[in-house]
């Protein structure tokens, strides 16, 4: 079975994990001089762990998550600290020390 066969036939089943790691999987292996196992175990971890990334993009994406936001970013008007009692070097969340 030719090459673009191979990837047609993982496209057409959604092994999309495969059909991106087949290249440097088979190149490997025919430096190594893998066993068929060795490449067939080698595949199918990479379509396990392309189905396991997947998975938790969409589960993040499903959970509404709010995004990650630095200090510079907070709208401090009308709160009574203001953003001079909050300092921007690394130390996200912790207020300065009264004055």
């Amino acid at each position: 079975m030719e090459r673009s066969q191979v990837l047609d036939a993982m496209g057409q089943l959604k092994l999309y994990g495969m059909r991106t790691a087949y290249d440097e999987i088979i190149t490997t292996a025919v430096k190594r001089q893998h066993e068929p196992q060795q490449i067939i175990g080698d595949l199918l971890n990479a379509e396990i762990s392309e189905k396991q990334a997947r998975s938790i993009k969409y589960q993040m994406t499903i959970a509404k998550l709010p995004l990650a936001k630095e200090v510079d970013e907070f709208d401090f008007e009308g709160r009574p600290e203001g953003r001079h009692r909050f300092k921007s070097d690394g130390r996200r969340g912790q207020r300065d020390p009264d004055p």
